[in-house]
C-alpha cells in the first residue's frame, strides 16, 4: 500500500504559500487519495482473511485453505486486537471530504467493525471454546463432508487439508486447555448445554475411519488423480484420522462428558458470570448494531408479542377453530396433517415445490437475481439434532450454491406449518439475494461484498417473510399462521434473550414463556432457547432489523406517494451489502430525499 497520507495536516486542496517558518504542506490529489484508500480497504479485507482462514475460505478466497491458527491462545487475541486498533487508526487518517459517498460508507463501517471487535475481545470468550452449534469444530465438520466450502478438486486441496486438520487438532486440545481454566474461573457452560456437546463429540469418536466423517473426501476421489496419488493420500488420511484427529477427540470427550459436565453451571444467563453485564450489553450493541438497552429490547419484543397475539386469534377464528389460542397452539403442534411425510427427501422436494411457485413473482419486487446458484440439502447428521434450519453462503467464483440446509431428525415428526415462511427467510429472496447479490456487486469494495452484520442480515430476511403475500404465498391459512408464528418466534426471541441474560430468568422459564405464545414443539424451542443461551445477543439481531426495514419502507411510501417503487427500495436496501442500521438508516434516507428532486423536476 502507498505511504498513507497525512490527511489531518491539509487545510484545503488549493496552493497555500507557506511562510518560510511554516512547514509546507501537502497538496492532494483526490483521485490519488481515493486509489489508496481503495487499496487500504484490500488491505483490511486480506489482513481479516489472514487472521481468520476459515472464514476466507468460506468465502471463497483459497489462499489460506491450509491453516488453522490457534484461535483460543493469547497470541492470536493480541494480533487480532493488534490489527483492529491498526487499521482503526489508519482509516481515521482519511478525511471524508476527499472521499466518495460510497467510500465514506466504507469508512464508516470499518470502523464499526473494528470498535466492535475491540470491545469484545475485552471479554474471555474463549473460555467457551465449545458449544452445541456455533463453535468451530461445525464448521470443520462441514469442511470435512467434501461438500462445503473446502474444495476437494487437486492433490494440493488434499493435501491443504491435511495440514489444516493439523491446525484443528491442537485447537481440540487448546480447547481442553481453556474449559479447564475456566472451570477453575467458574466460566464455563450451563450444564444442559455441556450435555448436549458430549454426544457431538462422541460421533468424532468412530474408531473405523472408513466410518468417519473426516474420511469422507477419500471415498469420492476425483477421477483425474492418478492410482499413486490416491494410494498415497488414502494411507496419509487413515494415519492422520487414527493417529491425531481421532485420539484428539477421545481426549475431549473423555473430559468434556466427565469433569466438565460436573462442573458446568446451573445458571441460564451470561449475566451470571463475572463481567457478564458487560458482555452483553456489548453483545447487544453487536448484534443490533444499535444502542439500545436490554430493558428497551425486552419492552420491544413484549409490545411485538401482544400485536402478533392479536393476528394469531383472527387467524385461528378465520379456520373455525373452536377453543383458545394455547389449544390452537397444540393443535398446530400436533396436527398429522401438518406432519405428512416419511422420508427426509420429501421434506426437501417440499421447499423444492415452494421455490418453484415463489419464481414469477420474483421479478415484480426486484431488479436483480443473483447469478450464485442455490440448493436445499439436509443438514449433516452430526449436527442435525441440535441445529436449526440454516443458510450457508455460496460462490459465483467457485461455482459454489449458496445452501438452505434443513435439519430432518424424524422426517414423521417435521411439522410444515412454517416451511413457506421458513424458505423466504433462510433462501430465497431471503439470505440467497442478499448474500449473493453483495457478492456480486462490483461497486463494492471485498470486505463489504463478505462483510455480514446480523441485524441487518437478519432483519432482512425476517422482512421478506412478509413479502410473502405479495410473492403469492400463504394462501393455505396454517401458511399463513405459521408466518405469523415465525414472526412471533423472533419477537418471543426479544423477551427470552434478554429475559435469559439481563434479568435472571431460568431455562425453564424461558421455555415455558415460548411455549405460551408460539406454536412449536417442546423440543424445537427448548432447542431455541439453548442456542440463545450459547450465543447471548445473537437472537435480538431479527426483530430489530425488520423493524427498521419496515420503518423506512413506510417512509418511503408516505414520502414518495405514487411514486413509490417497492423494486427500487429493495434494490436500495440490497445494494450497499451489510450496513449498520443507522447506515441502513441514512441511505434510504438520502435516497427519499433525491427521489423526491427526481420527482419534482
Amino acid at each position: 500500500m502507498k505511504k498513507l497520507l497525512f490527511v489531518l495536516f491539509i487545510i484545503s486542496l488549493n496552493f497555500v504559500a507557506c511562510e518560510p517558518d511554516k512547514p509546507e504542506l501537502v497538496i492532494l490529489n483526490p483521485l490519488e487519495v481515493r486509489a489508496e484508500f481503495s487499496e487500504f480497504l484490500d488491505s483490511y479485507y486480506d489482513g481479516s482473511l489472514a487472521l481468520d482462514p476459515l472464514s476466507a475460505t468460506a468465502k471463497g478466497d483459497h489462499r489460506f485453505n491450509a491453516a488453522f491458527p490457534d484461535y483460543l491462545s493469547k497470541s492470536y487475541k493480541d494480533s487480532s486486537i493488534a490489527f483492529y486498533k491498526k487499521y482503526k487508526k489508519l482509516a481515521e487518517k482519511y478525511d471524508n471530504q476527499y472521499l466518495t459517498a460510497n467510500d465514506t460508507i466504507s469508512k464508516a463501517i470499518l470502523l464499526w467493525d473494528c470498535n466492535v471487535n475491540l470491545q469484545s475481545l475485552k471479554f474471555r470468550s474463549e473460555l467457551f471454546p465449545l458449544d452445541q452449534m456455533w463453535t468451530r469444530n461445525f464448521v470443520m465438520g462441514q469442511f470435512a463432508s467434501g461438500v462445503s466450502a473446502q474444495p476437494f478438486k487437486t492433490v494440493e486441496d488434499y493435501e491443504n487439508w491435511l495440514q489444516r486438520i493439523d491446525g484443528f487438532v491442537i485447537w481440540l486440545q487448546s480447547a481442553e486447555k481453556r474449559m479447564k481454566e475456566g472451570a477453575s474461573l467458574r466460566f464455563v457452560l450451563p450444564s444442559s448445554l455441556i450435555i448436549k456437546v458430549v454426544p457431538q463429540i462422541k460421533a468424532m469418536c468412530v474408531s473405523n475411519v472408513e466410518e468417519h466423517l473426516f474420511y469422507a473426501p477419500v471415498k469420492n476421489f476425483p477421477k483425474s488423480f492418478s492410482e499413486e496419488d490416491k494410494e498415497r493420500l488414502k494411507m496419509e488420511y487413515e494415519k492422520m484420522l487414527s493417529e491425531k484427529l481421532i485420539p484428539a477427540f477421545i481426549n475431549l470427550h473423555d473430559y468434556v462428558s466427565t469433569d466438565y459436565l460436573t462442573a458446568g453451571r446451573n445458571s441460564s444467563g451470561i449475566d451470571a458470570l463475572p463481567n457478564g453485564r458487560a458482555y452483553y450489553n456489548t453483545s447487544i450493541k453487536k448484534y443490533t448494531t444499535t444502542n439500545l438497552t436490554a430493558e428497551e429490547i425486552h419492552q420491544i419484543g413484549l409490545d411485538e408479542v401482544a400485536r402478533i397475539l392479536s393476528e394469531m386469534n383472527q387467524v385461528k377464528e378465520e379456520l373455525e377453530f373452536e377453543g383458545d389460542l394455547m389449544a390452537f397452539f397444540d393443535h398446530v403442534r400436533t396436527s398429522k396433517e401438518l406432519m405428512p411425510f416419511s422420508k427426509p427427501e420429501q421434506v426437501i422436494n417440499h421447499f423444492e415445490e415452494i421455490h418453484q411457485k415463489l419464481k414469477p413473482h420474483l421479478k415484480r419486487l426486484f431488479k436483480e437475481t443473483p447469478k450464485t446458484e442455490f440448493v436445499v440439502r439436509r443438514t449433516e447428521s452430526f449436527r442435525e439434532s441440535s441445529a436449526s434450519a440454516q443458510y450457508n453462503a455460496g460462490s459465483l467464483e467457485d461455482n459454489r450454491p449458496g445452501i438452505f440446509y434443513v435439519p430432518i431428525p424424524d422426517a414423521s415428526k417435521y411439522n410444515i406449518q412454517r416451511d413457506e415462511s421458513l424458505f423466504l427467510h433462510e433462501a430465497i429472496p431471503g439470505h440467497h439475494y442478499q448474500i449473493a447479490l453483495a457478492q456480486e456487486n462490483d461497486s463494492l469494495p471485498k470486505f463489504r461484498k463478505n462483510l455480514w452484520l446480523s441485524a441487518y442480515g437478519e432483519g432482512w430476511a425476517l422482512y421478506t417473510e412478509a413479502l410473502g403475500k405479495e410473492m403469492g404465498m400463504y394462501k393455505d391459512p396454517y401458511q399463513y399462521f405459521g408466518m405469523l408464528g415465525a414472526e412471533m418466534h423472533r419477537a418471543v426471541r426479544l423477551v427470552v434473550d434478554t429475559g435469559l441474560h439481563s434479568k435472571g430468568w431460568t431455562r425453564e422459564q424461558a421455555i415455558q414463556y415460548s411455549l405460551d405464545n408460539e406454536a412449536l414443539s417442546k423440543d424445537v424451542i427448548t432447542r431455541e432457547v439453548e442456542r440463545y443461551m450459547a450465543n447471548p445477543g445473537q437472537a435480538l439481531s431479527y426483530k430489530i432489523g425488520q423493524l427498521k426495514i419496515l420503518e423506512l419502507r413506510a417512509k418511503a411510501e408516505v414520502e414518495l406517494g405514487d411514486e413509490f417503487d417497492i423494486k427500487e427500495f429493495h434494490h436500495m436496501i440490497l445494494n450497499k451489502g451489510s450496513l449498520p442500521l443507522a447506515i441502513l438508516e441514512e441511505s434510504i434516507m438520502q435516497w427519499i430525499k433525491e427521489s423526491k428532486q427526481v420527482n419534482k423536476s
